[in-house]
């Protein structure tokens, strides 16, 4: 399969290539250089042993050998970048308890209606709704605190972990909900370029580093307005889950995908529009992989999950495989260890 990211790779220094963590070429020299072709995407951390985008999950997901770790964007109302997934707090924090009275009417806890000194009094919690957790199995002891974290103190932990360990994992950016919170007054895109300049992100990389957004004109502004050279990934979800007005299925069409290719390097794919089904132990696969392929587009599958596989996939480890023989680059797991 083509690789753009590969290819792409090549023009930049040593430092900045997307390498494998265990690969690190001698300063200086390209002649040990081993671009990855398969990339194991730590989501929202090692998510599945420890609560995610928890400081654990970073450490754990280092330890284990993630190429990349995923970093969700929020902000709080001092427009902090924090790392969360929701917009709000209610699934993921012991904020009802912390602040039962400061919800909005809709009953919801928003991350935006928070400072980060409010954020540091809550903890990070296992996935929960309606009180029930949505991994039973998992990391469940909530006497055990997980303070939030900011995109600044993550991106230096993982700094100092690859300055201690020898490594070169890279981070994975979301830039969740930019057009929610430019109806809030803020500017999220804005907010994690300030911090990602701060942190060594500008003329030479820190670490190897995607960004990525469901939101096509979020990418489109990071080229045209802050000259983004390094690889951009464009998310597409299911136009069910209803949260953007664009239109995904047209996205994962020849014709969609080709706009795609115009701003980024590589797709984030849903993992149940690649694998259709397995038939008698066979994984059966979207066209949207060939399709991809054609158009000279990388693809990371989202998310790989260890006690949530498909129906007929027998573990993790095999799925992994099966991708990445169909020909994907990379997939997200919260199992990172599993290999």
């Amino acid at each position: 399969m083509t690789k753009n990211i590969a290819l792409a790779a090549a023009l930049f220094s040593v430092v900045i290539l997307p390498l494998k963590a265990e690969e690190i070429p001698q300063e200086g020299s390209l002649s040990n250089l081993k671009v990855p072709q398969f990339l194991d995407i730590a989501h929202r951390g090692a998510s599945g042993y420890v609560p995610e985008h928890s400081q654990a999950s970073t450490v754990m997901a280092h330890a284990m050998g993630a190429d990349y770790i995923e970093q969700d964007i929020q902000l709080t109302r001092d427009s902090v970048p924090v790392v969360l997934h929701d917009e709000v707090l209610d699934y993921i924090t012991d904020v009802s308890q912390v602040f039962p009275e400061k919800h909005r009417p809709d009953g919801h806890y928003y991350v935006v209606d928070f400072s980060l000194g409010e954020l540091k009094q809550l903890s990070i919690t296992p996935r929960h709704k309606d009180y029930e957790l949505v991994y039973p199995n998992r990391f469940s002891n909530n006497d055990v605190r997980f303070p939030v974290q900011t995109l600044d103190e993550q991106l230096k932990l993982i700094h100092e972990l690859n300055r201690t360990r020898g490594k070169s994992t890279g981070v994975y950016v979301e830039i969740k909900s930019p057009r929610w919170y430019l109806q809030q007054g803020y500017d999220s895109t804005a907010a994690v370029m300030s911090v990602l300049a701060q942190n060594g992100y500008h003329d030479t990389m820190a670490t190897p580093i995607f960004l990525q957004s469901f939101d096509p004109e979020v990418l489109r502004r990071l080229k045209r307005e802050y000259n983004w050279e390094q690889p951009l990934i464009q998310l597409i979800g299911d136009n069910e889950w209803g949260m953007s007005d664009v239109d995904y299925s047209s996205m994962r069409t020849s014709a969609g995908l080709e706009a795609v290719k115009s701003y980024a390097e590589g797709i984030g794919l849903w993992l149940n529009h690649v694998l259709e089904g397995v038939n008698e132990g066979q994984p059966k696969w979207s066209p949207v992989l060939d399709t991809a392929d054609n158009k000279g587009l990388d693809v990371h599958v989202y998310t790989l999950r260890a006690d949530d596989l498909p129906e007929g996939v027998e573990s993790h480890s095999q799925l992994r495989q099966w991708l990445k023989t169909a020909g994907a680059e990379g997939v997200f797991t919260d199992f990172p260890d599993q290999k």
